[in-house]
């Protein structure tokens, strides 16, 4: 009787290629479950996750807070009492057309900043762990578009503070429907920097390029000036312009408390941009992973 005595390079190499496929479908089947796994209310979780993360990077770094601090006293003080005579007559009378138009112009310009931090944390590396782990695509970014929410609505609190400080008195329950609006459309205008932030490879592009297709934007409208005083073919621009609408909707709100199709138009408006922004943002930031 004869026995075979196996080779041990033989058995350990063959048991070998058996011993890799199951790790490797064990780890494919995880990253299967994990993705399956990410649903909506999971992705909320993770976003809101992400924006205290940008609170902590606000509490570490105040300094990020001198814009939307300094930003609406400057320009308040500044339009209203250099503007209000020509344009109003006096003051007073000046108070309830440029308070919400530097209320709406100050919040959508801070959103330009979104876009510029998240390149710069991009340039750092931060996002390259963040696409290491198993969380939703989406929730870095909407986790740092939440957290420049609380800059927006420290502005706008700034801004109704100077406003009220020099005479201004709105309705109550329209300012705070005025904020609630302006804090909506700004996050949605923000998802358009954040595309920008990912498509762009420099912060100072992101910044430079935001700036430009805002100014026109803010100053082409009914924020500052009577729209009847404008030329004809700028009329036709400004009656059009987004920012105009959510203007005359801050207006109405903070004026009788009423809510009119401005109000209407302009959540139409954030609603709109939110769903063809935010995807190709998205994408870009996949993309921009591989």
């Amino acid at each position: 009787m004869t026995t075979t005595t196996p080779n041990p390079a033989t058995a350990v190499s063959a048991a070998q290629p058996n011993s890799e496929n199951r790790s490797a479908v064990a780890v494919t089947d995880v990253r299967v479950d994990a993705k399956r796994s990410i649903g909506l209310a999971e992705t909320v979780r993770q976003s809101f996750a992400m924006g205290y993360r940008g609170l902590l990077k606000i509490r570490h770094n105040p300094e990020q807070l001198l814009d939307v601090t300094f930003m609406p006293i400057i320009f308040t003080l500044l339009f209203t009492f250099i503007f209000g005579g020509a344009i109003s007559g006096d003051v007073h009378n000046y108070l309830p057309v440029i308070i919400p138009g530097i209320l709406v112009q100050t919040v959508i310009m801070t959103s330009i900043v979104t876009g510029t931090q998240l390149r710069e944390d991009m340039e750092k590396g931060v996002f390259d762990r963040f696409r290491s782990l198993p969380i939703a695509r989406i929730s870095p970014l909407a986790g740092a578009l939440l957290a420049d929410v609380v800059r927006y609505l420290i502005a706008s609190v700034i801004t109704f503070g100077v406003g009220i400080a020099i005479g201004w008195r709105p309705s109550l329950l329209g300012a705070v429907g005025s904020v609630l609006l302006v804090l909506v459309c700004s996050f949605a205008v923000s998802w358009i920097f954040a595309l920008m932030g990912c498509l762009l490879k420099k912060s100072s592009a992101v910044q430079g390029i935001s700036m430009l297709i805002m100014f026109p934007l803010t100053f082409a409208s009914n924020a500052f000036v009577p729209v009847e005083t404008m030329p004809g073919w700028l009329q036709a621009f400004v009656k059009v312009n987004p920012i105009s609408q959510l203007v005359t909707a801050v207006r109405e709100l903070c004026g009788s408390g009423h809510a009119g199709m401005a109000v209407v138009w302009s959540l139409v408006g954030a609603v709109a941009i939110t769903a063809v922004f935010a995807p190709l943002a998205v994408a870009a930031y996949i993309r921009e992973a591989r």
